[in-house]
């Protein structure tokens, strides 16, 4: 899957952002400097400073970006749940950037939009719950995100695990199954988990 450019990604202000997300993708953000993401971006360091002031008002645009992004993959998840299954194709070229905010512990603005996306399809699910929920929405939503989160991270792992390239149509093919396939048949039956939370609540009042 490609996601659609938005229009201000013919103006420079979007080229030296995509430049910083190269950039601090590669050297992370303590390491980056505003005059190397000029130099990336082939860019006067002047311009630099005259579209963000600063790198933190540079990597905030570039996490706005990332929100826009994940804003666009929940519309097409409405039209098409197959669309929001696969973060590193979604991700595509600042899938490094995404990896370095998440492990150095920013890009809370998407790890919170996708957290209150989440929240709000859970709380649509749970109406159709036969067994009521003992944790909020939000916290389920939270780890949700950050399992997803997690193939991006880890993505490495996850392809030698796979057996395949996760960025070529044939290892998006397979991991888009697998998500399928481990969504679709939880690990626990409902009385197993209801055994657990049972084992859980003794140790609580032990």
């Amino acid at each position: 899957m490609t996601t659609v450019p938005d229009p201000e990604d013919l103006t420079a202000r979007a080229r030296i952002r995509d430049a910083a997300m190269r950039h601090i993708g590669e050297y992370g953000f303590e390491r980056a400097t505003i005059r190397g993401i000029a130099e990336t971006a082939g860019v006067s360091l002047g311009l630099v400073r005259h579209h963000f002031g600063s790198k933190e008002a540079l990597r905030e645009a570039c996490d706005e970006h990332l929100v826009k992004i994940i804003h666009k993959l929940h519309e097409d998840a409405a039209r098409d749940p197959r669309a929001g299954l696969n973060p590193v194709a979604v991700m595509g070229p600042y899938q490094p950037y995404l990896a370095r905010a998440l492990t150095e512990g920013w890009a809370a603005p998407l790890f919170d939009e996708m957290v209150d996306i989440g929240e709000r399809w859970i709380a649509e699910a749970d109406k159709s719950r036969t067994d009521p929920p003992d944790v909020d929405a939000r916290s389920r939503s939270a780890l949700i995100a950050a399992m997803a989160l997690s193939v991006t991270v880890l993505r490495r792992h996850v392809e030698r695990g796979l057996g395949a390239d996760l960025t070529s149509p044939e290892g998006q093919a397979k991991l888009m199954r697998v998500m399928l396939d481990v969504y679709s048949h939880p690990l626990l039956s409902l009385e197993e988990a209801a055994e657990a939370r049972k084992a859980l609540d003794r140790g609580r009042n032990t």
